[in-house]
């Protein structure tokens, strides 16, 4: 089964062509992180002009970089939320403007199913599977009995782990996108300093962010007020493990109560070294599943392979999709 998949959730125009629901084609994404480091952050209105622009190149070169045609395709599909919805819209009108041209049949998929089977791209999940999400947007934790089974365990009550990232680069002084800057930092330093582990101890598996972004500012603060001579370097490896910890708290907090054969550990923060090394098969005492590095981040190939399961499944959209900036699991 070959799928062409559309994903334009936030910041990145990206188009797939994926076999089978475990083999990439193609996967071509065309990034907008260069326009938006002067402003510090995504513009919801900016990135859907550049959607608009990219969307039809990037479109083509994955066709030609997979060696397909339309006539090859068998289902198109697209991220239908959640994100920005000018954003989402461009990704929705191109795949629907495809699917009717060549009469080939729909597909919405929810960006967080997306990133959870970015792990499965060359990679058979071994069921029941814990599933940690941490992206820009989402942190959610999941438990999956078996292939596009959701229960959502717990979520974020404030900052998700990739916006808490890109807030502390900001107060370290790092420019957009803040996340791999405040990982590369961190590698220079040493966690000296004890920041709060918010709600790791809490009876439920939610997750809260903004208390050690505070804290991280407040630490910062004190020291500068002081005059105490202090390293970038210490407080952004202390941040990092104040953040890893946390998840692993909770990660094995979900492991005693659910037993799986893996853990999957997916989205954009997934890419942190930190994270990856306290999220080990060592630590959690189970198969543990991370994306490679090019599939962490916002992608069309994992829609694809997302959207195979949810075929398999015998779920098929029409024309009527639409978008949603809050689409839960």
């Amino acid at each position: 089964m070959l799928i062409l998949s559309f994903e334009s959730s936030c910041d990145e125009t990206s188009v797939a062509v994926t076999r089978d629901g475990i083999e990439v084609l193609s996967n071509e994404v065309l990034s907008q992180i260069d326009i938006f480091k002067d402003y510090g952050g995504v513009v919801p209105e900016i990135s859907s002009r550049e959607h608009v622009k990219g969307i039809t190149l990037v479109y083509k070169k994955a066709l030609e970089d997979a060696h397909v045609t339309m006539d090859d395709i068998d289902y198109v599909a697209v991220t239908c939320g959640p994100g920005l919805i000018g954003s989402l819209l461009t990704g929705i009108n191109a795949a629907k403007t495809v699917a009717l041209n060549y009469n080939k049949p729909l597909v919405g998929v929810n960006h967080l199913t997306g990133h959870i089977y970015s792990a499965s791209i060359d990679h058979k999940v071994n069921y029941p599977a814990l599933a940690l999400l941490i992206s820009g947007g989402h942190t959610e934790l999941v438990y999956m009995e078996k292939d596009y089974s959701f229960k959502k365990l717990g979520s974020t009550s404030d900052d998700a782990v990739g916006e808490v990232f890109d807030k502390v680069a900001r107060i370290l002084n790092l420019p957009y996108p803040g996340g791999p800057l405040v990982d590369k930092l961190g590698k220079e330093g040493v966690p000296i300093y004890n920041l709060p582990h918010p709600m790791a101890y809490s009876n439920d598996y939610n997750f809260s962010f903004s208390g050690l972004k505070s804290a991280t500012t407040k630490l910062l603060y004190d020291l500068e007020k002081d005059n105490i001579e202090y390293k970038r370097e210490d407080i952004a490896r202390s941040f990092e493990e104040a953040v890893a910890s946390t998840l692993e708290r909770k990660v094995k907090k979900a492991l005693s109560e659910y037993k799986v054969n893996e853990v999957i550990v997916s989205g954009g923060s997934a890419a942190n070294s930190v994270i990856r090394a306290k999220l080990s098969k060592e630590s959690l005492g189970v198969d543990v599943t991370f994306p490679l590095m090019k599939y962490c981040g916002d992608n069309a190939a994992m829609i694809g392979i997302s959207a195979y399961y949810k075929i398999k499944e015998g779920e098929i959209d029409d024309m009527n999709l639409s978008a949603s900036s809050r689409l839960d699991l």
